[in-house]
């Protein structure tokens, strides 16, 4: 299992009218957390795609239990539980500063050849890197 986690601050521009965060920015915050998670251990995007490979979203969810506002530190808690091998499944938990659990998600990111532009399976190298985290 991986778990990974990202702070966020909560600028004024990902506020609606409410003062509050507007809710399809958790998917962003997912994103920018799922990223440094990657990058934590050692396997950032851009090495995917020097492989010819780009991880599309194919499956979004996001659950919410309580607003954050302008200025809040976000910790965006990120968890892979199975090998990624076919899709990849990250959960997400999302805290203020209190601890408080604010929002809970899922994305399912697909594989893509792009020099196909067709679904495939990880990379066996990508794969092989990650294996170490799920023995």
């Amino acid at each position: 299992m991986i778990t990974h986690d990202t702070q966020i601050r909560v600028l004024y521009r990902d506020t609606d009218k409410m003062g509050v965060v507007y809710h399809a920015n958790y998917i962003v915050f997912y994103e920018a957390a799922r990223n440094e998670m990657f990058r934590a251990i050692g396997l950032p995007y851009t090495l995917l795609e020097k492989m010819n490979i780009v991880m599309p979203i194919v499956e979004v969810e996001s659950k919410y239990k309580a607003p954050a506002y302008y200025d809040d530190l976000l910790t965006v808690r990120s968890t892979i539980k199975e090998l990624p091998e076919a899709r990849a499944v990250v959960e997400y938990e999302v805290f203020n500063e209190a601890g408080t659990l604010l929002n809970t998600g899922k994305t399912v990111l697909g594989y893509v050849n792009t020099e196909r532009m067709r679904p495939c399976r990880a990379p066996k190298e990508f794969i092989n890197e990650l294996e170490k985290y799920f023995k």
